[in-house]
């Protein structure tokens, strides 16, 4: 059976991006996979890594039980907005807080790149923005996509990572956004 996890990185609970993965999630439901979802913004810590790697702060109740989702989910669907040029602030301190050494990727002496712990999780990542994608892929070069794509998933092992690019959200018509809704719901339909 396979177990998805959902992971909404908007701060806002009545946002679109939460309209999106109640999309997915309602879609999912119509297979035999086991859904979880975690919404950053609802979880309580502290989103600064203070010491880096240098010393453990220890993780907040709501990292562990995220975690712990994290580890048993084998496809991991993150819904969020682009906000100049990354994704909001909640979700990097999410990120660094629970993406640690010896948890999500290991670290291998005399080697430049780790092991990587996340093997065998797939991705999809949902995200919404007020740039057009042409503009995202030929001028900015997809900052957001790549340090999260390559930057924290693959490097963890979670691989292949797929895309859903959904623009331009501001101003967008009612008719538009039900038909995102519903591509989403699809892919949640499908599990990919």
């Amino acid at each position: 059976m396979k177990q998805i996890l959902i992971i909404n990185g908007h701060p806002d609970n009545e946002s679109f991006n939460h309209a999106l993965a109640a999309a997915y999630k309602k879609g999912a439901e119509e297979t035999n996979a086991q859904i979880e979802q975690i919404n950053i913004a609802d979880l309580s810590f502290n989103p600064i890594l203070k010491f880096g790697y240098r010393k453990r702060t220890d993780l907040e109740p709501d990292l562990i039980e995220a975690l712990d989702k994290i580890k048993a989910a084998n496809h991991l669907v993150w819904v969020f907005p682009v906000w100049w040029a990354g994704y909001p602030a909640i979700m990097k301190g999410f990120i660094d807080r629970t993406f640690l050494p010896g948890i999500t990727f290991q670290p291998i002496e005399g080697k430049p790149f780790p092991e990587k712990l996340l093997k065998g999780k797939t991705a999809r990542l949902i995200i919404t923005s007020d740039s057009p994608a042409w503009y995202d892929y030929l001028f900015m070069k997809r900052p957001a996509i790549r340090q999260f794509k390559k930057g924290t998933l693959e490097f963890c092992g979670v691989s292949p990572v797929k895309i859903t690019y959904l623009s331009v959200i501001k101003n967008s018509t009612l008719k538009k956004r039900k038909a995102w809704l519903q591509k989403v719901y699809k892919l949640g339909t499908q599990l990919t």
